[in-house]
């Protein structure tokens, strides 16, 4: 029996269970991006390796999300959003039953990668899933409810993790993804929109070098951050990145759907909205990394104090992220997102400016003022960021949405180690301000977008761009 396509939007009572699955669906994807950072000791103690070793648990996930992104979303306008939305889900329970009963690092490692892959094919298709569920005079309000999820999620996998190791085994973070993951399943083969399916034959050649495009861009990265590897490495895994870029690009430059979107990158407003997202990710991320250490060593609070410090920042995005997604609806999204980069960036500043007698209140209102200005910059840039590619190419868009978020949190990630690592004795000031300058040029690239005239103007509602 065929599913039904709807033309604009799933019915109620649909709509709202299909956005529940979406949800947990994310939720469990990026949470497992952060609360194994938290289990590290734990794993490392358990499995008898170094911690410089047991850091690959974290790297073979986010490797693998990286490398299969764009391939999946293009995978998922050929066969449907919904079928490679359920195969990552199984992927990644079935990684995750792995994690729980690995022995050796070997095996964790290489349970943590078939999760990534799952995670991926989740992630890949999270933007279109979206899309295809909420009509296109209230997409706004959809992708504000995943944005705050998503955000919710980033920041409360440390907390969750704490929680969870506090009452058992490291296996345990992993394992209880078996159970979410089996209703979710149940769910999404309910409730989830279906998609018109283009059937054409995949793109190996293609997929295998933006893995390598991707795997060597992150590895380069990484050897540069951690100096584990020594920067001559960095460089050469970098010159591989430029290589094989330059030769993906001519391959796909004429391709009617590529897996990396150049036909999108063309379209000025899509371009502009993929740039806004990288710079915005890579300030938020240096600025992130650098706020615990400002916390502890300027401002002289304990490791309690500074979990307690930074909750108004996800409290903040929970509360603003919804509703700048409906004003999105009806406000040009250019010029919410350059108000909320400006005032993300005005609170970088303010707490870089907070002196040691800072009281409680002074740093709290400037952390909620970051979540603010977050909240309205990620629901109306995702917003037309989506909205600005034709619908057949939803997953494309959704696709490289994800990789913009990937790319600028790695990118930002980097710049606050390369900080740290040579200006030592000024890292967590100086690592605010270049998060601050970042987010200021995003929001200038965000204004020129708002006499931006999209050409499928009917999908972008009333709030234009």
């Amino acid at each position: 029996m065929t599913a039904t396509i709807y033309d604009d939007g799933l019915p109620t009572p649909q709509r709202y269970w299909s956005m529940v699955a979406i949800a947990l669906g994310i939720s469990m994807s990026v949470l497992d991006s952060s609360i194994a950072n938290i289990a590290l000791p734990s794993i490392a103690r358990s499995v008898h390796v170094s911690p410089a070793e047991a850091i690959w648990v974290v790297n073979a996930y986010q490797l693998a999300i990286v490398m299969t992104l764009l391939p999946l979303a293009s995978l998922g306008e050929q066969v449907g959003y919904r079928r490679v939305y359920q195969a990552g889900l199984i992927l990644f329970t079935v990684g995750s039953l792995a994690c729980a009963n690995s022995a050796s690092l070997a095996a964790v490692i290489a349970s943590r990668a078939l999760q990534g892959i799952g995670a991926a094919g989740v992630m890949s298709v999270n933007g279109a899933l979206v899309r295809y569920t909420y009509p296109k005079a209230l997409l706004g309000r959809g992708i504000g409810i995943n944005a705050m999820t998503v955000s919710i999620a980033a920041a409360a996998g440390p907390s969750i993790a704490s929680a969870v190791l506090a009452l058992g085994p490291w296996q345990w973070l992993f394992a209880i993804n078996v159970p979410l993951g089996l209703l979710n399943g149940a769910l999404a083969s309910r409730a989830l929109p279906a998609s018109e399916a283009s059937g054409r034959p995949f793109d190996w050649a293609s997929s295998v070098l933006n893995a390598v495009v991707f795997g060597a861009l992150f590895l380069g990265v990484d050897a540069f951050t951690h100096h584990q590897l020594g920067a001559w490495v960095g460089a050469s895994l970098l010159l591989i990145t430029f290589a094989a870029g330059a030769v993906l690009i001519r391959q796909q430059k004429y391709a009617t759907n590529p897996i990396v979107p150049i036909d999108l990158l063309r379209i000025r407003l899509f371009c502009l909205s993929a740039l806004v997202s990288v710079v915005s990710f890579t300030a938020y991320a240096a600025a992130f990394i650098a706020l615990p250490f400002h916390l502890e060593s300027v401002l002289h609070r304990t490791q309690v104090e500074i979990g307690i410090l930074i909750t108004p920042w996800p409290i903040a995005v929970a509360l603003t992220a919804p509703l700048a997604g409906r004003l999105s609806d009806r406000v040009p999204a250019g010029l919410l997102v350059g108000i909320g980069l400006v005032l993300l960036s005005g609170s970088f500043v303010l707490l870089a400016l907070l002196s040691p007698q800072a009281s409680t209140a002074d740093i709290g209102w400037r952390m909620a003022m970051s979540g603010v200005g977050f909240g309205l910059f990620q629901s109306p840039n995702n917003r037309v960021f989506l909205a600005s590619a034709p619908r057949n190419r939803s997953g494309a868009a959704g696709g490289m949405l994800a990789s913009a978020r990937q790319v600028g949190m790695t990118a930002g990630a980097a710049l606050a180690a390369f900080v740290f690592w040579f200006a030592p004795s000024r890292s967590e000031k100086a690592s605010l301000f270049i998060g601050a300058a970042l987010g200021l040029g995003a929001a200038v690239a965000s204004t020129l977008r708002i006499s931006l005239k999209p050409a499928n103007e009917s999908a972008l509602g009333t709030g234009g761009s």
